[in-house]
């Protein structure tokens, strides 16, 4: 029997490329002839995604939809798609089709082969720009040298995963502060890597901003390694070696000079050791903060309606 396969679609403002997903999409999985299901799940859409996403459901029966309350983000949707996924396989995916369609047929072949977690990893996003590209690269190699697990270089957002990992997935790793990629490779099992080419998007505009991009690496970061609170430990070491050779300066200066002049010395050091204390302060309020967010304990996200389950 063929094994079910879930598409779990994360949707904000994508009204201008809904149709063309699913047109794409559903030529696909009609070829496959794997029974199917697609989860849109709607991240508090202002536009005209909500009406779109309606009359998709209504033609399609295995269109399956969950309104969220209000926008909880990008991971929050991916979670509750594979909260609610009843398949054997599931494939998270972006609507905006930069994550190819075409390519589910390969990826089905890799789940039938014995894998469970299916990397999409991006040899090319033209899209992006040059500044998004680079910094995408940098993020993964500063991760890979704070943290002690090894995240494959530009795997997107787009994987597949198996039911026993979306099982794990669903009863564990619940953080309020989300790397949902990332944990995917975490978990385990055996797992492969298919190369792509994103594509350019259909319509719209990317919702992800490179200042959200940075709030996002920065809270990977500390999500995945405590290198940046033992900086303090460091900074502490550098500051020490800076007072000797100061010290040793004073000595040689007064033996040769008498009592040295140190008013603009004592000033520089001053304003550098407060910088020093005031960046490993921010470091610990930061990490404060995310312990704060997950004793609040709040939902990741609170759906509004379900629509076909």
């Amino acid at each position: 029997m063929s094994k079910k396969i879930s598409i779990i679609v994360s949707v904000y403002n994508e009204e201008e490329v809904l149709f063309e997903f699913y047109r794409e999409t559903i030529k696909v999985l009609l070829l496959i002839d794997n029974p199917y299901e697609i989860i849109f799940v709607n991240d508090g859409s202002t536009d005209g995604s909500r009406s779109t996403l309606f009359k998709l459901s209504r033609d399609d029966e295995n269109v399956k939809v969950i309104h969220f309350s209000r926008n909880f983000g990008h991971e929050a949707a991916m979670i509750a798609g594979i909260d609610y996924a009843s398949g054997d396989y599931i494939v998270c995916m972006d609507s905006d089709l930069q994550h190819p369609p075409t390519l589910l047929p390969e990826i089905i072949r890799k789940f039938d082969s014995g894998f469970d977690i299916i990397n999409m990893v991006r040899t090319e996003n033209k899209s992006a720009g040059i500044l998004k590209n680079i910094t995408s690269a940098g993020f993964y190699k500063v991760i890979n040298k704070v943290s002690d697990m090894k995240l494959v270089s530009n795997a997107s957002d787009f994987f597949g995963i198996s039911k026993r990992v979306a099982d794990i997935l669903r009863n564990n790793y619940r953080e309020k502060t989300r790397f949902l990629r990332g944990y995917v490779q975490n978990v385990g099992f055996n797992s492969t890597n298919i190369e792509y080419e994103a594509r350019k998007r259909y319509a719209g505009e990317s919702k992800y901003s490179i200042r959200k991009l940075f709030r996002f690496s920065m809270n990977t970061i500390m999500t995945f390694s405590n290198l940046p609170l033992k900086l303090g430990m460091y900074a502490g070491g550098m500051a020490a070696f800076l007072a000797i050779i100061m010290m040793i300066y004073t000595v040689v200066s007064f033996l040769r000079v008498g009592t040295p002049s140190g008013y603009a010395t004592i000033i520089c050091l001053i304003c550098f050791m407060f910088s020093v204390l005031f960046f490993i302060v921010g470091i610990i309020g930061e990490y404060l903060g995310l312990i704060l967010a997950e004793q609040k304990d709040r939902p990741l996200y609170i759906v509004e309606e379900k629509i076909n389950f």
